[in-house]
């Protein structure tokens, strides 16, 4: 132990460990976001959306091996341990510098891209194919759970397909409780949801890319003092 502190050494443990801690929180955060049924099973939302969460996801998970690296370069005074660490945590926050500016430039235009992409799904409302009545089947499901009516016009995306019958409940139909609030208007004989689906995956996408950045910002300057406290490790080693 001669030449070592063991402030330092056991700070360095707590630290790794928190670290650890913090890349479980980004993987779960990141995996939930990229299997999201309702964003991305039933509207078949482009995957080039999810870019940034799969980069986060990549990160999340580089960060709990380096994580439990840090933590036994640490308690065995591994210099080669420390070094990877080091080496490894720097490759992550020029990773996460790369995420936040990916996630900032889809943020300025993920409305755009996604009304490109809800616009082609739209098409599938209006067909009559095997494979497109699957699709409504599960999308007045979507517009059940969110209130909402079509992906980007609202009713008008339905076309003649509006007024056919799906099992117990008639497509955008308001719930009861819902039918006198400013959530539904009057149209074809019944009340009806008039928010475009479009603006609830629009949403989706805003807030939790602004999670994802936050973690991913909040997380660098943690890295930054890991690579301190590493580097300062090492050289104590070095000189013992």
């Amino acid at each position: 132990m001669a030449g070592v502190s063991s402030c330092m050494k056991y700070s360095m443990f707590i630290f790794n460990f928190l670290f650890w801690m913090c890349g479980c929180i980004i993987l779960g955060v990141s995996i939930w976001m990229r299997v999201s049924k309702a964003a991305q099973e039933d509207l078949n939302l482009d995957s080039s959306l999810f870019s940034a969460v799969d980069l986060m996801i990549a990160v999340g998970s580089i960060i709990m091996v380096l994580g439990f690296l840090g933590c036994c370069g640490a308690m065995k005074e591994s210099q080669c341990m420390l070094i990877l660490f080091f080496i490894g945590l720097l490759l992550i926050l020029i990773l996460q510098v790369v995420a936040g500016i990916l996630g900032a430039v889809y943020k300025s235009q993920i409305e755009t891209t996604l009304n490109k992409t809800l616009f082609e799904e739209a098409k599938k409302l209006q067909a009559v194919t095997q494979d497109s009545k699957v699709f409504q089947e599960k999308f007045q499901k979507f517009e059940k759970t969110n209130q909402c009516c079509g992906l980007v016009k609202g009713y008008e995306d339905w076309g003649s397909n509006f007024n056919t019958p799906y099992g117990n409940f008639k497509i955008c139909e308001c719930a009861q409780k819902d039918q006198n609030t400013d959530l539904c208007i009057f149209y074809s004989n019944r009340y009806i949801y008039k928010k475009p689906c479009s603006v609830v995956v629009i949403d989706f996408f805003k807030h939790h890319m602004v999670i994802l950045m936050g973690i991913a910002f909040g997380l660098a300057f943690i890295e930054i003092v890991g690579l301190g406290f590493s580097m300062s490790l090492y050289c104590q080693i070095q000189r013992k």
